[in-house]
């Protein structure tokens, strides 16, 4: 009977030996799981938002077409010249809208007139979202106003550093060229930028028109 029992307790011994073995691997693998856990959804769409949200606006070596238009006409020339270009648009904005009656030019007291007469100037900008330092091309379109351009762009190329970039300036008129209005803006622009011959367009200048004189210009 000595060695029946001898029997049971080696039995016993190894049934709570293979127990424990089993025990120890479950934590082992509980534990491993969790330090493997794959993120969730809304972590992984949070953690690419954020990097998305750093990500500076505008893409090098990208064009960018910034306008200033108050009857609509700049704004035509302007999209087109975008795609002509393949370019971002920017709307140069003044912090206070410009009336009809701001653009009576045959009244000398008028806001566009009073403005334009003196060369200190400089109506404030409604944002300077402009992402300048995003670009390698920077067009300027505006129109003409008293030969030259508003006085609103004067207050824009003196926000921002335009350095090492190339600008072109183009614009709209109703009877004027573009005359000195591009040089008199270069001599205002807060850093040195390559500057381009400018040109006068109609709202209505085809892409294809306006695509031909940017390859004119090394720009296409």
């Amino acid at each position: 009977m000595k060695w029946k029992r001898l029997l049971v307790i080696a039995m016993s011994a190894m049934m709570v030996f293979t127990l424990s073995a089993c025990g120890g691997n479950e934590t082992g693998s509980a534990s491993g799981a969790s330090s493997k856990a794959p993120q969730s959804k809304e972590a992984s769409a949070g953690q690419s938002a954020s990097s998305k949200a750093s990500e500076p606006q505008g893409k090098q070596g990208k064009a960018l077409v910034a306008y200033f238009s108050c009857t609509g006409n700049t704004k035509s020339l302007a999209e087109t010249v975008a795609k002509a270009l393949n370019a971002d648009v920017y709307e140069i904005r003044p912090e206070k809208a410009y009336t009809a009656e701001d653009l009576n030019y045959n009244d000398e007291s008028t806001r566009s007139t009073v403005e334009q007469k003196d060369d200190n100037a400089r109506p404030a900008l409604a944002d300077k979202n402009a992402n300048i330092a995003a670009y390698d091309t920077i067009v300027l379109a505006y129109p003409i106003w008293w030969g030259h351009a508003p006085r609103i762009l004067d207050t824009f190329v003196e926000s921002y550093d335009f350095s090492g970039k190339t600008i072109v300036p183009v614009c709209t008129s109703g009877g004027s060229d573009i005359g000195s209005s591009a040089d008199y803006l270069k001599s205002h622009t807060k850093g040195t930028g390559s500057w381009k011959n400018g040109k006068l367009f109609s709202r209505n200048a085809s892409e294809s028109e306006i695509r031909d004189w940017l390859k004119g210009l090394g720009l296409q």
